[in-house]
């Protein structure tokens, strides 16, 4: 209730200014001699009642006593407080009193009393406070301007934003102190307020001032106007809070939210290093450069604690040309230890130069980059490792020259979690880069380089392995020679992409070579292998068992065979798309072949169809991946492969096959594809001598007579000698076994082949007779004297072929045969 106070201003609010005050003037003692109309009209007693009494009739009584320590605590600095006063109606209410002590002429004294309600007190005294607190203590930046928008007031953190005192702010303008483009967007909003009235409430804008351009600092700005009691503008109030710290906070958590979807879209090295730089860039660093070891570009392991040179895999920088400032992506080099970089690799840590100098001896930059890093500007570095399960893959390096601010350790921060990302996402991809060319390298050497020219067909193929994610597959053809100048044409495709696809793929296609080697019908060879790819599931699938590993269940093939001297061939699918024949005339069609289900299923028979070829035709076998991709559908894929063929009579196979290849798909396939061309080829008659040979013991002589001749005609005399033993031999193994007739059938091609059919199904045997055995050495003589030997089944009977070498075959080539050893 009582304590001295320093008197305080008068403001149009004061509950203390003689318009809205009691004032009451006490005699030395303590008599009333002075009385308001103002205490008439809030104390509810007249002058005439209130003069010349005492001034504690005022009081209650329990209180009189306090107007004496009033009077006496009442010095040079006066006297505050809240008092209970006897109004005239008899109730008592609390006011605020000040005294201070008059001194009249003569030594008179007397005391001037000042009384309001003590509730519009407190609350003058809480507004006071307020304003108070709002020019001297707020946080928060207030400017006053007038309907000009010139300062009137501001408090001490607009100050500090300004870079000025606020006593020089008084009278300027916005525009004294930013620079043109922010001061008119300031002004424009305030004017905007005042035209109005509508508030502006935290729109955030760009505070540059003029004598720091280059340096942006964001503020969120609030404004009201201000209007009398009788509604006319004074001006306008701004409320400014610098938020350069909270957007810079919001920009870096924009920015990781970014990098958490933009870096790793791929499982690619260098795609992943750029993802990495276009998200630093322009965010948070001018120019962003990644190197990384030359191991993990290859899709190695990098060797633990050795770092090596490394390789600019990616540079992104905000200037239009950065040859000048960085090597160029590909340049390898290494990095001092005594450099940032160095520094970084050997300890594994973040490296952060706030103060960057490019010319410096440790600066890491030889002395052409170092002049232009310096015209440039580079004032700030930070150096991060890319590191990912224990090992070092490389660095990034971040400099800034056009952002004016320094790096500083939130920047350093976020960079961190950039290279964290970027890091596991490149080993990543160095894992799926390794098991890719693992699996590549794989399945090239499963599929066939290339192949030896052959009298049936004239072939051309293609190979391309799956693009993205899915990798190589077990997709594959192959070109298989088989006996009396036959070829067997084959395309398949195994389910699933990997290593285990391409080694599945390889273990079908030796199937396939043994097979061939047995001249099974397709509808056969077909049958077997599907047996196979049952077993080989369920192998895998008893491998695997609690694992996620990829089941192999299944796979799709086109088995071919073609004649050149019947211009038949045969053809069975299982699951496969149907090939496109190509006639000499340039007509396409898609043959219609029964629909075998693919391999695996199991249970199914295989049926084959028989096609008449004419001489050039072209067979174009291809797995799915070439007609139905993601861009189109299989009939528009089919389609568009017609129309590719419609040329290929006219064109070198080659051609043709690269012609499809760029017409179908244009960019990398989602699967594999094979693609197998075929242009056949026919024997000439005069190539071919056939006779039939009756069932009796004259039949061997008459073989030996017209092999004799035939050779003869074809200028193969230097095999007579042979050839009528192998043709006696097989003649007669068909005479005393076989019964029934018996054909004999010579082709001059590569090699001079012999054919004996006949009617029995048996197959003879290679084996070596005991030295007191009479017989039992034809087979192993025959075989002693041909390149290669067989027997293959038809319908109805067998035929025993031979092959040999043609006169001035290399001797390397041709087989040597000791008689002696076998008689």
């Amino acid at each position: 209730m009582t304590g001295p106070l320093t008197p305080l201003s008068e403001s149009p609010e004061d509950p203390f200014s003689p318009a809205r005050a009691v004032s009451v003037v006490l005699d030395g003692r303590a008599r009333v001699v002075g009385w308001s109309e103002r205490a008439r009209e809030l104390l509810g007693h007249p002058a005439e009642a209130a003069l010349g009494r005492p001034a504690a009739f005022l009081l209650p009584p329990e209180d009189r006593a306090a107007v004496r320590t009033v009077a006496e605590g009442v010095g040079e600095r006066g006297w505050f407080g809240v008092l209970p006063v006897l109004c005239g109606d008899g109730v008592e209410r609390d006011f605020g009193v000040r005294a201070r002590l008059v001194i009249r002429d003569g030594g008179i004294r007397e005391w001037y009393l000042e009384a309001a309600p003590a509730a519009d007190v407190t609350q003058w005294e809480i507004e006071r406070s307020v304003m108070d607190g709002l020019f001297r203590r707020s946080p928060i930046g207030i400017a006053v301007h007038d309907p000009e928008l010139r300062i009137l007031r501001v408090n001490r953190p607009i100050a500090r934003i300004s870079g000025i005192t606020p006593e020089l702010a008084r009278g300027h303008r916005t525009g004294d102190f930013l620079v043109e483009q922010d001061a008119a967007t300031v002004e424009s909003g305030l004017r905007q307020v005042l035209a109005t009235g509508d508030p502006m409430i935290f729109t955030e804008q760009s505070c540059r001032l003029r004598t720091d351009p280059r340096r942006e600092r964001l503020v969120a700005v609030s404004a009201f106007r201000l209007d009398d009691a009788e509604g006319r503008v004074l001006g306008v109030t701004q409320l400014v809070e610098d938020v350069t710290d909270r957007h810079r906070a919001r920009h870096r958590l924009a920015m990781l939210n970014e990098a958490s979807s933009g870096i790793g879209t791929t499982l690619d090295v260098t795609t992943t290093a750029n993802e990495l730089v276009d998200v630093a860039v322009p965010g948070l660093s001018d120019c962003v450069t990644v190197d990384l070891l030359e191991p993990v570009l290859l899709g190695e392991d990098p060797v633990p604690g050795a770092l090596g040179p490394l390789r600019r895999t990616a540079l992104k920088t905000v200037a239009s040309k950065a040859e000048n400032l960085l090597m160029p992506v590909g340049t390898l080099r290494s990095f001092p230890g005594d450099t940032p970089q160095g520094r970084c690799l050997a300890t594994r840590q973040a490296v952060l130069v706030a103060e960057f100098d490019p010319t410096g001896p440790f600066s890491g930059l030889d002395e052409l980059r170092a002049r232009h890093a310096r015209e440039r500007g580079v004032h700030s570095l930070m150096v991060v490792p890319l590191t990912a399960r224990g090992v070092v893959l490389g660095l990034v390096s971040l400099w800034r020259y056009r952002l004016p601010d320094p790096f500083e350790e939130d920047d350093l921060a976020l960079a961190g979690e950039f290279a964290a990302r970027a890091a596991l996402s490149i080993d990543n991809a160095r894992r799926y880069t390794q098991q890719h060319r693992t699996a590549l390298a794989l399945q090239r050497r499963l599929l066939p380089r290339d192949f030896p020219e052959h009298p049936a067909v004239a072939v051309a193929h293609r190979y391309l392995p799956a693009g993205g994610t899915a990798g190589v597959g077990g997709d594959w053809f192959d070109v298989i020679p088989l006996s009396g100048a036959r070829v067997a044409l084959v395309v398949g495709d195994v389910v699933g992409h990997g290593i285990n696809a391409a080694a599945t793929m390889g273990r079908l296609r030796t199937a396939v070579h043994t097979l061939a080697d047995l001249d099974l019908e397709p509808g056969e060879v077909l049958s077997h292998l599907d047996d196979l790819v049952t077993r080989l599931a369920g192998e895998q699938e008893r491998d695997d068992e609690g694992g996620s590993g990829e089941q192999v269940v299944g796979a799709t093939c086109l088995y071919a065979v073609y004649d050149p001297v019947s211009r038949i061939c045969s053809l069975a699918r299982a699951g496969h798309p149907p090939p496109a024949l190509v006639t000499p005339d340039g007509t396409i069609a898609l043959p219609e072949l029964p629909p075998g289900p693919p391999l695996g299923l199991g249970g199914l028979p295989f049926e084959a169809a028989e096609l008449e070829l004419s001489e050039g035709s072209v067979l174009a076998l291809y797995t799915n991946g070439l007609v139905d991709g993601l861009e189109h559908d299989i009939d528009l894929g089919l389609e568009r492969l017609r129309t590719v063929l419609a040329a290929a009579p006219a064109r070198p196979l080659d051609e043709t096959c690269q012609s499809v290849v760029e017409a179908l798909l244009p960019v990398r396939p989602a699967d594999d594809v094979a693609l197998l061309l075929a242009r056949t080829r026919t024997l000439p008659d005069d190539k071919v001598a056939c006779w039939e040979l009756s069932a009796e013991a004259t039949a061997p002589a008459r073989a030996r007579a017209v092999t004799t001749a035939q050779l003869a005609e074809w200028g193969l005399e230097e095999l007579t000698f042979t050839t009528e033993l192998i043709v006696s031999e097989l003649v007669t193994n068909a005479y005393r076994y076989a019964g029934g007739p018996v054909t004999l059938r010579l082709i001059h091609h590569h090699r001079l082949i012999c054919e004996v059919s006949d009617p029995s199904s048996t197959s003879p045997y290679l084996r070596r007779a005991r030295s007191t055995d009479e017989g039992g050495r034809g087979l192993l003589l025959v075989a002693q004297l041909t390149a290669r030997w067989g027997t293959r089944h038809a319908r109805t009977g067998k035929t025993v072929w031979t092959e040999q070498e043609l006169p001035g075959t290399p001797l390397a080539e041709r087989p040597e045969v000791d008689l002696t050893a076998l008689l």
